[in-house]
């Protein structure tokens, strides 16, 4: 449209939208914020708006343009650059919760309480503390909450979270070698099972199957409906099938194992010798050889 404008002689003074990722506090995910006439680089610290008014966030994602399919949604705005007061007010909010960290921790212990506290969040000017922690057991906290309202001399809610959220919490480095998906990007957990493992060929008895966390890997789920996709065109292992030798000539068999990826499987035949058989090759339970498109 600007293009058009520009050969009839009218300038378009639309200003252009950006995206930009922002989080507010270092334990949690950079949220997308909209960013119009600013020139803003990753480690800024901007002000931006929320449902309780505006706060101060840090940018942890350089700016990219609207995506189409976005661009109908609502986005917060990023209002302005932080000025220098309130940046001393946020990193002063950020060490204050990181000493708050060690001390609501000491006093656990203290009380004797089997629990691992992961975070501690200070709600600006609102006296409100929220001490995030995990543990095995119900954990009766009602004295150590009296010791921390008359510690930071504030109202005091204690939130108990569960292993996924601890190691989203602490943050860390996964086999592939990148930072932790459910720190870097995951805005909700999905439920992962052992199911989506046996549909990936992924041995249940291997212990790369656990994240950080002990629990299945999150990424189990990235994959799955693409190999359900492909698996649902393979025959099931023991089905009897054909593997076509050319010139009309077919060898009888069972199927012993499948290769998912591959689309391909094992053909076991009577005389105990098995071969590696491509789709397109292979007929069963009387279903002509499927050949599979070049485009695929």
């Amino acid at each position: 449209m600007s293009d058009i404008w520009n050969e009839i002689g009218i300038q378009d003074d639309t200003p252009v939208e950006y995206l930009i990722g922002v989080r507010l506090r270092e334990s949690t995910i950079a949220d997308d914020y909209k960013l119009v006439g600013l020139d803003l680089h990753v480690g800024d610290l901007v002000v931006v708006e929320t449902a309780n008014g505006t706060v101060v966030g840090e940018v942890r994602r350089p700016k990219r343009p609207v995506p189409e399919a976005k661009k109908d949604r609502l986005y917060r705005r990023v209002v302005r650059l932080a000025f220098p007061h309130e940046v001393r007010t946020w990193r002063d909010l950020r060490d204050r919760e990181q000493q708050a960290l060690g001390t609501v921790a000491q006093m656990a212990r203290d009380r004797g309480l089997a629990m691992k506290v992961v975070d501690v969040e200070m709600h600006g000017g609102s006296r409100r503390v929220t001490v995030s922690f995990s543990a095995e057991e119900r954990i009766d906290f009602r004295d150590l909450v009296r010791d921390l309202a008359r510690e930071f001399r504030a109202r005091v809610e204690m939130r108990q979270i569960g292993a996924r959220d601890t190691t989203r919490f602490m943050d860390g480095i996964g086999p592939c070698g990148r930072q932790l998906c459910c720190s870097s990007h995951l805005k909700k957990f999905e439920p992962i099972s052992v199911k989506m493992a046996k549909a990936q060929d992924v041995p249940l008895a291997d212990n790369r199957l656990l994240g950080n966390c002990g629990r299945l890997k999150c990424c189990l789920l990235y994959e799955f409906s693409t190999y359900q996709e492909l698996r649902a065109l393979l025959p099931r292992v023991n089905t009897p099938c054909q593997k076509d030798c050319g010139g009309g000539n077919c060898m009888t068999g069972k199927v012993r194992s499948l290769r998912v990826l591959k689309q391909s499987v094992v053909v076991g035949f009577p005389d105990g010798t098995e071969a590696e058989v491509p789709l397109s090759a292979l007929t069963w339970e009387g279903r002509d050889h499927i050949k599979i498109s070049s485009e695929s």
